[in-house]
């Protein structure tokens, strides 16, 4: 898939969030979600009618999985190294988003980033989404689940180019309003497997929704991807609609309505090694939109 082929799936947003300036400091550029400062020179420099550089590798935050410390081990992070290099192989410059958990901290380090991949890992605790507990529910750690919802709040008030996966598919999903599937085989029992009980790899057949974006990047028709989960999309969320599904109907791909905004969730991992040569364009197509998310808006001094 060409650049220009991708810009055309994705045009430029027409939706810009500029936050207000603080006191002193004057705009000279805007990218789309993004304020920069001019800086003080000395007296006999200006940066008076300057434009900024066009960005040619747009900064994606990384969500990452929070592991609180135990009787042999401190607090730290963990990530799967596929998805930051999937970033950098499709020409973005991948960053780790720690988890904060502070309104402030986050929305500084939104406004330095052209677009976030919300990764995979354990389950949403049910009972923060108005669900009973499961016994077959592996919530994650508070100090992740806290962090990541104000992070995603942060993503759709900037509108910020998203590639969701996994748990972060079903996250953004319930960020809008939507329901989960707590566990598919007592849910919908009738199901096909969508993991491996052995916990070894597993794949099935997707079909892809006509006239979707997911279509549009994959190519069309029935695609196959890895699957390794329990959880589904179980009523979509608000400005949402379906991009795939399983065989079985169950909901593996969801992306924004909106045209100007690149948001899209799956439900397999195409960062993982089992992912297929097609996913790779996807990983493309999400990092030129948040290249253009970048482009600066030149202003008149």
């Amino acid at each position: 898939m060409t650049t220009s082929q991708i810009f055309a799936l994705f045009p430029a947003p027409t939706h810009r969030y500029t936050p207000a300036a603080p006191a002193g400091i004057r705009r000279v550029a805007i990218l789309t979600d993004r304020m920069y400062r001019e800086p003080e020179l000395p007296g006999h420099l200006s940066t008076e009618g300057m434009i900024m550089p066009k960005p040619t590798r747009p900064l994606i935050g990384i969500n990452a999985e929070y592991v609180p410390a135990h009787k042999l081990t401190t607090a730290h992070l963990r990530l799967n190294v596929g998805y930051f290099e999937a970033v950098a192989t499709a020409g973005g410059l991948p960053i780790v988003l720690p988890p904060l958990a502070r309104d402030k901290d986050i929305d500084d380090l939104l406004g330095r980033v052209h677009g976030v991949i919300l990764t995979g890992g354990p389950d949403m605790d049910p009972r923060r989404n108005g669900q009973p507990p499961h016994q077959r529910v592996q919530p994650m750690d508070e100090r992740r689940e806290t962090n990541d919802r104000l992070l995603i709040r942060g993503i759709l008030k900037r509108r910020l180019p998203v590639l969701a996966i996994g748990l972060g598919m079903q996250q953004i999903n319930v960020a809008l309003g939507g329901a989960l599937y707590l566990h598919l085989p007592e849910d919908l029992p009738r199901a096909l497997p969508h993991s491996d009980r052995t916990e070894g790899p597993h794949r099935h057949a997707l079909l892809l929704q006509a006239n979707s974006r997911i279509e549009e990047i994959y190519g069309g028709g029935e695609i196959r991807v890895n699957s390794a989960h329990h959880q589904a999309v179980r009523q979509l969320g608000k400005g949402l609609r379906v991009g795939a599904t399983a065989p079985d109907g169950v909901i593996e791909g969801i992306e924004a309505t909106d045209p100007d905004w690149f948001c899209i969730g799956v439900q397999w991992h195409p960062e993982a090694d089992s992912a297929s040569a097609l996913d790779t364009q996807l990983f493309e197509c999400f990092v030129q939109a948040c290249l253009r998310q970048a482009e600066p808006l030149a202003l008149a001094a």
